[in-house]
């Protein structure tokens, strides 16, 4: 079995978490729900009608969520152009291909929006495959998207690392049996990534990469 690398993509590798929060925002607001911003950034990772359903309540009037899931898209198309990506994200991506590990992208993007992380990751050429939003039927903190990015990776979960930003990614991880690393650049607190599962704490891709000889991928690396 191969060691793989899963990662997430917005707010691990790419720089997009508050674009989110910004176009929720304004999605909802349109549609007359009074919701903050810190609210919807604690939510941010998760697939759309979970993120609905934690900001609005199981409750509410379903039958809005494809319009307000269409709004959030459109409003979000209009900086696919120019999506960043983090500080030292191919220099991380190609130092792990270069130590002969698999990666895999685990993302509840999928679509035009996922081409958009593509480009902007702009490393295609070290990325095996991508579980997307489009390959499972329930997204994170589900460990659907793990066992999938697994799947393609051909690895066990003892000879994997997911590295994530959010408490959905860490919890997703952990239901999955794969080692979670987080990062802080997605904006979520140190603490509630550890209460979370996370195994190591970095700023971002260009601190994970600085940091490899001492993580848990060294420590698979010498098992």
């Amino acid at each position: 079995m191969a060691r793989a690398v899963l990662f997430d993509v917005d707010g691990t590798l790419v720089d997009t978490n508050h674009l989110h929060v910004v176009t929720w925002w304004e999605a909802l607001r349109q549609a007359g729900h009074d919701v903050t911003m810190h609210e919807i950034h604690r939510a941010v990772g998760l697939s759309s009608g979970d993120l609905l359903a934690h900001l609005l309540g199981e409750d509410r009037d379903q039958e809005q969520d494809a319009r307000l899931s269409a709004a959030h898209t459109a409003l979000y198309g209009t900086y696919f152009d120019r999506l960043p990506a983090l500080e030292g994200t191919q220099d991380l991506l190609r130092e792990l291909a270069g130590r002969g590990w698999r990666i895999v992208l685990a993302t509840s993007a999928g679509g035009p929006e996922l081409k958009a992380l593509r480009r902007a990751i702009d490393a295609d050429d070290v990325i095996a495959g991508v579980a997307s939003a489009d390959d499972v039927a329930q997204g994170k903190p589900a460990p659907e998207p793990v066992h999938r990015a697994l799947d393609l990776a051909e690895a066990d979960a003892s000879d994997a690392v997911y590295v994530g930003d959010t408490v959905w990614d860490m919890k997703a991880a952990a239901r999955a049996g794969v080692c979670a690393i987080a990062v802080l650049c997605g904006g979520i607190p140190r603490t509630d990534l550890e209460a979370a599962g996370a195994a190591g704490v970095y700023d971002g891709p260009a601190d994970l990469l600085a940091g490899l000889d001492t993580s848990v991928f060294a420590q698979l690396e010498r098992a």
